[in-house]
C-alpha cells in the first residue's frame, strides 16, 4: 500500500520535521510506502498530469497534514480518501465554523458572538454592538481569530476600550468573542482522538498565562484514562461531530462539567507522546491501514 503525506510548503521548521518524522516511521513497519509531498508540489504534480492522476501514480490514500483545502477538494474529486476529509479540515480550520456546527449538535462550549463580515479593514463595530457584547458575555471576555495555532491570535479582553481596539487590528480577520471561563484559567485537557476513541489524553496548566498551550510555556500531565466519563463522550462527540478520522480535542472545565474548546484536525502530538508515552503517529497509521484492506 503507497500513500501521500501531504505538508505545507511554507512550514518549514525542527518541530513540524519531527513530527512528519513520526509519521513516517510509523509506516514503515506496517509495509505502508508513505511518500511526504508538498502541497506546491502536488498542485505542480496535478497541472502537469492534466489534473488527473496516472494510475501509476495514484496513492492509495492521503494522509493530508495541511489545511490547504482547495487542494483537500480537488484530491477528493479526483477520488482520493483523505484522512481528514477535506470538510473536516475546513470546520476545524475555522474556529468559528467549529462553534457554529458543534452548538447545532448540542455540544456545550462557551457562549460566544460571531463576528460579522467586514468589507472595509478600518471599520469599526459601533458602541451598541459593544455594549451588547458586555451585557451578554460581561468582561472580562476572550477574543479569538477565527484562523490561528498554539493559542496564538487568543485575547483576553478587559474592557471595552481593550475591545475595540483589538477588533480594529483584526481589520478584515474574523473572529469571535467567547465568554471567559474563570474555572479553567490556565488549563485545560488535551484529548487525543483516533478510530472513534480516546488513545490519550494530557491536562495543560498554564500559571502564568490564561492560555492553557505548553507553547505559551505551560506544563503537562498524563491523564489517559483519568477522564471523567462527560470529558471521554465530549471529546468523542465532538470528533465525530466534525466527521474526523483522527483529533486533539481540548477541553476546558467548567463549573457544571466540560466545555468544549477547540477541535485540531491535524494537531501536533510531539508533546502528547513526550508527556504520556502513547504515539498517535502509530494509531493513525494503523487506522488507515485498516480502512484500505
Amino acid at each position: 500500500m503507497k500513500g501521500w503525506l501531504v505538508v505545507n510548503h511554507f512550514i518549514q521548521s525542527g518541530k513540524f520535521e519531527e513530527l512528519f518524522g513520526m509519521l513516517l516511521d510509523a509506516a514503515a513497519p506496517l509495509d505502508v510506502g508513505l511518500e511526504k509531498l508538498t502541497n506546491s508540489r502536488v498542485w505542480l504534480n496535478l497541472a502537469s498530469w492534466g489534473y488527473d492522476i496516472p494510475d501509476s501514480e495514484r496513492p492509495d490514500f492521503v494522509l493530508f497534514w495541511d489545511k490547504d483545502v482547495r487542494l483537500a477538494r480537488e484530491l477528493e474529486r479526483l477520488g482520493l480518501r483523505l484522512y481528514n476529509p477535506a470538510d473536516a479540515i475546513e470546520a476545524c480550520d475555522d474556529k468559528a465554523e467549529t462553534y457554529l456546527i458543534c452548538k447545532a449538535a448540542g455540544l456545550k462550549q462557551p457562549e460566544s458572538i460571531i463576528s460579522p463580515k467586514k468589507f472595509h479593514a478600518d471599520g469599526l463595530l459601533d458602541d451598541s454592538i459593544l455594549q451588547d457584547t458586555e451585557k451578554l458575555l460581561g468582561y472580562p471576555c476572550v477574543l479569538k481569530e477565527a484562523f490561528g495555532s498554539f493559542g496564538q491570535q487568543v485575547h483576553l479582553v478587559k474592557n471595552a476600550a481593550e475591545l475595540a481596539e483589538i477588533i480594529r487590528s483584526c481589520g478584515d480577520r474574523p473572529y469571535l468573542i467567547q465568554k471567559y471561563v474563570a474555572y479553567s484559567k490556565g488549563r485545560d485537557i488535551r484529548v487525543e482522538v483516533v478510530g472513534g476513541k480516546v488513545i490519550a489524553a494530557m491536562l495543560r496548566e498554564n500559571e502564568g498565562d490564561f492560555r492553557a498551550n505548553l507553547t505559551n510555556g505551560g506544563h503537562a500531565t498524563d491523564v489517559t484514562g483519568k477522564l471523567t466519563e462527560a470529558q471521554e463522550k465530549l471529546a468523542l462527540a465532538a470528533a465525530e461531530t466534525l466527521k474526523l478520522d483522527f483529533a486533539g480535542v481540548d477541553l476546558l472545565y467548567g463549573e457544571d462539567g466540560p466545555l468544549l474548546c477547540e477541535v485540531n484536525s491535524n494537531a501536533h502530538f510531539k508533546n502528547l507522546y513526550e508527556c504520556t508515552g502513547v504515539n498517535a503517529a502509530d494509531h493513525i497509521l494503523r487506522l488507515i491501514c485498516s480502512k484500505n484492506k
